[in-house]
């Protein structure tokens, strides 16, 4: 039974990483049509509205994925609520994706297209975690380091708040953490006085 529990949740973090792959796959192809047309900015806040509208009507989406539409119905359902509402180039973006099964896809293509824009323009996406509530003077000084230090021209900074920090803070880039919280000091001398035990 365990064996079974392992082997499904491998297919599903497979299924998942492959999804993530297509989605970027797609991403990439847009952004390379938004770079050429110089409608990078444009196609995202239409993709912003798409989404929000899709968001709010998954059945629609569903629809759309039904096996038992045809690809002419599935396109005749799409124009008639966005044709005339969003530029040919999205259109046909979204025409492809209806005809390789991929609709369903759009959220997360959204999001990593939004990710090559933000990098696009060097705009950094930043998460700021503090143990307490940081002042307007200390949230300023954060962006200024991080500016001097990075290749960023401009900055999305997100605050949060996380008491089991204890003090000092954790910085995210991307993919980087930069971690100087005393709960994360705590750690690492905990861990380093186990290995000294141990040996």
């Amino acid at each position: 039974e365990i064996g079974v529990r392992l082997v499904g949740s491998e297919m599903c973090i497979r299924d998942r990483y492959m999804a993530k792959l297509v989605s970027q796959v797609y991403a990439e192809a847009l952004f390379g049509l938004g770079v050429e047309n110089g409608l990078l900015d444009t196609l995202l806040e239409e993709l912003n509205g798409m989404c929000e509208i899709l968001g709010k009507n998954p059945q629609f989406v569903t629809l759309l994925g039904h096996p038992e539409l045809d690809q002419k119905e599935k396109t005749a359902v799409f124009d008639r609520v966005f044709d005339g509402k969003i530029s040919k180039e999205l259109n046909g973006f979204c025409h492809l994706l209806l005809e390789k099964g991929r609709f369903g896809e759009l959220f997360a293509i959204r999001e990593d297209y939004e990710r090559r824009c933000l990098a696009y323009h060097k705009i950094g996406v930043v998460y700021v975690t503090s143990a307490e509530e940081l002042s307007d003077t200390q949230k300023e000084n954060i962006r200024q380091k991080l500016l001097a230090t990075t290749d960023f021209v401009s900055l999305q900074i997100h605050y949060q708040v996380d008491a089991a920090l204890i003090g000092g803070l954790k910085i995210q880039i991307g993919d980087r953490v930069v971690d100087s919280s005393i709960q994360n000091r705590l750690k690492r001398m905990k861990d380093s006085l186990m290995r000294v035990s141990l040996s």
